[in-house]
């Protein structure tokens, strides 16, 4: 009887650590993949729709940003409103921004530089955190074998692991999420990630408080054969903040432009032009 048991489960335990072991490749894959991603620059539009309690749009805002790497980390300049070009005053306030910064981290010692990228790479770890608990805070199983926009893919379900506890407060979360993952077959990457909020999560010791039912897609395409980055992520929000005020959003941020930085290019304000 023991073996016969263990013989029907058996495919069903080899699924599930399958399932698992891709999770855990692509987690290793994406360390690699943030390391190729620095070389990038982008342009960063960002969507926001505030809602009513009807779900209608109350307001609307658009802006787009130019991200590119300023003496060795990212720097990001507005470069429209609404899909429209920047009144030339703005314009103007934008480029002394610019020209202010290039002014300061070219005039930085070569101590105060390594410091400044090194706390900028601390932060992307910092962000990267969750992404290394995944393995250990989800039990996962196939859903599907499916191909997102031509990228043949594996299709796995994450769902919290009964008693799991977080190692740090920033993947505190993971108990009250489940997930879906598309993991292309090749490479082991993740093409996209949908994510849902199972019950209500407190950020800033109790400032903001994300209900339950909040949502967030992430997707990604492969750029130059080298790396994926992100192409677009949206993102469904209901909170609370400081417990009083009631916050409904639609974010959507599309991705474009990549361009691999040269080691040798410099950017340049207007007023070196």
């Amino acid at each position: 009887m023991r073996l016969l048991t263990t013989l029907i489960c058996l495919p069903v335990l080899t699924a599930a650590q399958d399932a698992r072991e891709i999770i855990r490749r692509s987690v290793a894959r994406d360390q690699t993949n943030a390391e190729l991603a620095r070389n990038y620059t982008f342009l960063q539009r960002q969507e926001t729709r505030e809602l009513d309690g009807a779900g209608k749009t109350r307001k609307r805002d658009i802006k787009t940003f130019d991200v590119t790497l300023l003496e060795g980390s990212p720097y990001r300049r507005l470069v429209a409103r609404n899909d429209q070009p920047l009144p030339p005053k703005e314009q103007q306030q934008e480029e002394e921004k610019l020209r202010r910064s290039i002014e300061q981290r070219r005039s930085e010692t070569p101590e105060q530089k390594e410091r400044r990228i090194a706390d900028w790479k601390r932060k992307q770890e910092k962000q990267r955190e969750p992404l290394k608990e995944l393995p250990d805070a989800f039990d996962f199983r196939f859903a599907a074998e499916e191909s997102i926009e031509g990228v043949p893919a594996y299709v796995i379900d994450a769902t919290p692991k009964p008693g799991y506890k977080p190692r740090s407060s920033g993947t505190s979360f993971l108990p009250k999420v489940k997930a879906r993952f598309w993991i292309s077959k090749e490479g082991y990457q993740w093409a996209r990630v949908d994510m849902e909020t199972l019950d209500t999560i407190t950020f800033g010791g109790f400032l903001v408080r994300l209900a339950r039912g909040s949502h967030v897609t992430m997707e990604q395409a492969r750029i130059n054969q080298e790396v994926w980055l992100p192409k677009r992520v949206a993102i469904q929000i209901s909170a609370r903040v400081l417990l009083l005020k009631g916050y409904h959003a639609d974010i959507l941020f599309t991705f474009s432009d990549y361009k691999k930085f040269q080691a040798d290019s410099r950017i340049v304000s207007a007023a070196e032009r």
